[in-house]
């Protein structure tokens, strides 16, 4: 067993949302929509559809830290 006191702990970053195109149905993280318009109906039809909708996360908000000296993942709800 590690002998790790876990006293060096980091915040991980939570995950962005994601959107999804109502056309073409691509999920994209928000931060990664860099003009508003889906970048896969642009490419594809030379449309700039702006209708996203918002994909809700599977799983839990749960904040997770990571240890810096041995590197386990510690999740806390």
């Amino acid at each position: 067993m590690d002998n790790c006191k876990h006293k060096h702990l980091v915040l991980l970053p939570q995950q962005s949302s994601r959107l999804r195109c109502v056309h073409c149905h691509l999920t994209i993280k928000a931060d990664e929509l860099e003009d508003g318009y889906c970048p896969e109906c642009f490419e594809a039809k030379k449309q700039k559809y702006y209708d996203f909708e918002e994909v809700k996360s599977s799983h839990n908000a749960a904040t997770i830290y990571r240890c810096e000296s041995c590197g386990i993942m510690i999740e806390c709800n």
